[in-house]
Parts: C-alpha cells; sequence; structure tokens
C-alpha cells in the first residue's frame, strides 16, 4: 500500500498508527504555530519578490496563510499525527483551503532550515518576555532596598551569624545576580536573532532568492553565512537552557532563604497567605510551598539543559532527528522560568519584614567581634594578635553567656590599654554597618550609591 505523505513519493508502504505516534512531534511543536506562519509568510513575500513565484500565486497563498493566522488565533485550527508535525499539519490545511497552489510555498526551503527558523521565532519572542519579567523583579528588589538602608540584619558565612548586614545591602546582592542574567539573556537574544530561512536542508537551492529580504520580514538582524550551521544549530537554545538554569540557581538560594526566614525559629519574614499554603492535618501551618515549587522545579530546568546537550553531543553534520528532541524542554523551561519569576516577586514584595527580629539576632550573638579586632589594628595592634584576643574573649562570653558589648571596661583596659570607652561605640551592629564604607561594602553610604547605580541600570 502506497503511503499518502507530502513526502511519499518513493515510499511504497505505511507506517502503523504507533510508529507514526512515536514519529510525530505535532503533540508539542504545535506551540510554534504562530512563528510557522510568520515564517511561510515572509517566505512566500520573498518568493514573489524575487519573481519565483507570480504576483497572483503570492497574493493567493498569502491570503490563506492569513486565513490560518484568524483560525489560529480563535483556536479552529485542528493538528493530527498524521500529518507528523506543525509544518506538514498547516500545509496540509493551506492545501485544503487554496487548493494546489499551496504546494507552490515550500519551494526553495525545507523542514530543516522551516523548524530552525520556527524555534528562533519563538525563542526570540520568549526572551524579550523573560527580560522584561527580570527587569521588573529587578525593580522590586530595588524599592525593597530604598526600603530598607538602615534595617539591621545578621549576615552569614556556613549558615553561621558572620558580621551584621544592611538589608538593602542583601537585596542589591539579588539585584545584581539578575542583572547578570538579564546580560546573559540578552547576549542569547544576540544568537537567536539570525535567520536559518533559505539554508534549505542543508546545500543551499538552486532558487534565486533572497534571503535578507525574508530575515528582514521576520525582523531577525542577520542570516547565517553557511548553510550546513543554518540548520544544524542548537547553541542559542543550548544557550536559552543554560542561561536559564543559571537563573534558577539564583531563584532557588533565594528561596531556600525565604523559607528558612519565614520559620519559626529565624521569622526575619512574614509571608502573605496569598502565596503560602497550609496543612491538612495540622491547622497552624503555614507552609512557603510557591518558594519550595520554584527550588524543585530548578531541578528540572537543569535536566532540560542536560537533555539537550546530550542529545547534540555526537550529532554529525546537518540535521538529524534527533534533533526533534530540542523543543519539549526548551518549551517547558520557558513555561517554568516565566511564573517563576513572578510568584517570587509577588512573594518579597507582599511579605513582611520583622525589621525588629533581624536588629535582635545581632544582639545576642558575636557577630561584633570583627569589630572589636579591627578597632584594636586601628589603634596600631598587629591584626593576628587583635584577632587573637578578640578570640579568647569570645570563648570566655560564651562559657559565661557575655556578650563582647557587656564587657565592662575595666576588663577590657587590663586586656588592652589601647582600648577606650570608645569602643562600646564601635561594637554597636548599626554603627558596624554603617561603617563599612568600601566599594561595594554594606555601609549605608556605599548602598545608596549602589542603589543609584541600579536606577541607571534598569533605564
Amino acid at each position: 500500500m502506497a503511503t499518502d505523505k507530502l513526502w511519499g513519493g518513493r515510499f511504497t508502504a505505511e507506517a502503523s498508527d504507533w510508529v507514526q505516534a512515536f514519529g510525530a512531534s505535532i503533540q508539542f511543536d504545535q506551540a510554534m504555530a504562530a512563528e510557522d506562519l510568520e515564517g511561510s509568510l515572509a517566505h512566500v513575500a520573498m518568493l514573489g519578490q524575487t519573481g519565483i513565484l507570480t504576483t497572483e500565486e503570492t497574493a493567493q497563498i498569502t491570503a490563506g496563510l492569513h486565513k490560518l493566522q484568524t483560525k489560529l488565533a480563535q483556536g479552529e485550527l485542528d493538528f493530527t499525527i498524521a500529518n507528523e508535525d506543525i509544518h506538514l499539519n498547516l500545509e496540509k490545511i493551506l492545501t485544503d483551503e487554496i487548493g494546489p497552489v499551496a504546494g507552490k510555498l515550500h519551494t526553495a526551503r525545507s523542514r530543516n532550515d522551516q523548524v530552525a527558523t520556527d524555534l528562533h521565532l519563538y525563542l526570540k519572542k520568549r526572551l524579550g518576555m523573560i527580560i522584561a519579567e527580570l527587569k521588573d523583579f529587578q525593580a522590586v528588589l530595588l524599592k525593597l532596598a530604598q526600603e530598607n538602608v538602615e534595617t539591621i540584619m545578621p549576615g552569614y558565612t556556613h549558615l553561621q551569624h558572620a558580621q551584621p548586614l544592611s538589608y538593602a545591602h542583601y537585596l542589591m546582592a539579588y539585584f545584581n545576580m539578575l542583572q547578570r542574567d538579564v546580560e546573559r539573556f540578552e547576549f542569547n537574544y544576540q544568537h537567536t536573532d539570525i535567520s536559518p530561512l533559505g539554508a534549505a536542508a542543508l546545500a543551499g537551492t538552486t532558487f534565486p532568492i533572497d534571503r535578507e529580504f525574508s530575515a528582514q520580514k521576520l525582523g531577525l538582524t542577520e542570516v547565517y553565512h553557511n548553510s550546513l550551521d543554518a540548520v544544524s544549530d542548537r547553541d542559542f537554545s543550548l544557550e536559552f537552557l543554560s542561561n536559564a538554569s543559571i537563573l534558577m540557581m539564583h531563584l532557588s538560594r533565594l528561596c531556600e532563604e525565604i523559607i528558612l526566614w519565614s520559620s519559626y525559629e529565624f521569622n526575619y519574614l512574614q509571608l502573605s497567605d496569598a502565596y503560602a499554603t497550609g496543612s491538612s492535618i495540622m491547622p497552624q501551618k503555614k507552609n512557603p510551598d510557591m518558594a519550595e515549587l520554584v527550588r524543585g522545579k530548578t531541578g528540572r530546568v537543569y535536566g532540560n539543559l542536560m537533555g539537550l546537550l546530550t542529545v547534540m553531543k555526537s550529532l554529525p553534520l546537518a540535521y538529524n532527528k534527533d534533533m526533534q528532541e530540542d523543543k519539549e524542554g526548551v518549551f517547558d523551561t520557558v513555561k517554568t522560568i516565566l511564573p517563576a519569576i513572578k510568584v517570587l516577586k509577588e512573594m518579597l514584595a507582599t511579605a513582611t519584614i520583622n525589621k525588629e527580629k533581624m536588629a535582635q539576632a545581632t544582639q545576642r550573638d558575636f557577630s561584633n567581634a570583627t569589630e572589636l579586632a579591627d578597632y584594636l589594628a586601628n589603634k596600631g595592634m598587629p591584626f593576628r594578635q587583635a584577632h587573637e584576643i578578640v578570640g579568647e574573649l569570645v570563648l570566655s562570653g560564651l562559657q559565661t553567656d557575655t556578650m563582647l558589648q557587656e564587657i565592662p571596661l575595666e576588663k577590657y583596659q587590663e586586656i588592652s590599654p589601647l582600648i577606650e570607652a570608645d569602643v562600646y561605640q564601635a561594637l554597636e551592629s548599626k554603627v558596624a554597618v554603617e561603617r563599612r564604607n568600601s566599594l561595594g561594602g554594606t555601609g549605608f553610604a556605599q548602598i545608596k550609591a549602589e542603589i543609584i547605580r541600579a536606577q541607571e541600570l534598569l533605564k
């Protein structure tokens, strides 16, 4: 029995339904239907402009594609596994709409350059959306930082109290992480903003096409200069998945701290009820489930990156059916990171900050120990000697439950005559934070300068 596939001229047998289902991609690549129609409109315009198609043929096909766009927008297009992918499905629907002239649309192109073009267009649009969401998130962090320059909290290393910080300084750390994410996606945008259309299957075409014209119609600023590379390149998708993985790592780190800080033991943040859930058995529970979900979905995005890297790792030039596996991970990652950015942005924007609890956490600890060592060093004592002296005072304080600021001046002066009454001011958490005005430090003046710099970046 002969096959009735659009590519079936040299075939004499039809695959069984389950084999067709296994090989089909329409289940997921229909997500690029709008982009496929855009690519076809640019291609037919180019075929008309170069005289490959007549004016009448160009007009017929263009009108048919516009009808399909309208039907797609209204949810009136039905796709079938029998037609394998979005390209053949739309070609079949177009043929039903305008007749055999639809077959001329495929002149001087292949599904190989067609699918690559679709993916470029799809990802380019989503990169713009992702960058916009990230900038919105940065704006929230910046607003919170402006409101909390003098909010004091413990800073941590190894999750142990290290030195007191401004909460604004902490928030601006994440602002800067997201800025690097924005810049990575912007660079990714450059490699996505390239047209493969017209590369055909792998070797170009004998027709007198104008690839720059079709790229311009698509709003793509560059064309691939090698037809083999054009149809087989998925670096732009890998860059996207890599950038998304780094972004999710940043978001996951933030989620971990939100989860810790909203716990009873920390109580630095109170999450809005809109971004928390309860327990089916414990009435008192308020769970930071949205933060936990973002943290969990990080592994999903990592998996998508590793999946495509593995697909691509040993593929010979040019197109191979393996590359059908390039899309689902990209689609899934887009659908994962956009709401993740948004939910975290809203979660932080609506959280209540327990400033008193944060400040208290720097009072009954030894996070001001470095201040005392710096105090002695500023008085002329070698820092290593000062470090040892302060370490012994901390040990004694732990044994007697005495904080450094509670040690009497007489006791201090027995240890070193360099210590005077001004030591107590130096040991205050707020003073310790305010005085750290080295470039990039947590000092209030530095934070205010950083906020101004961030405002310029967001412009």
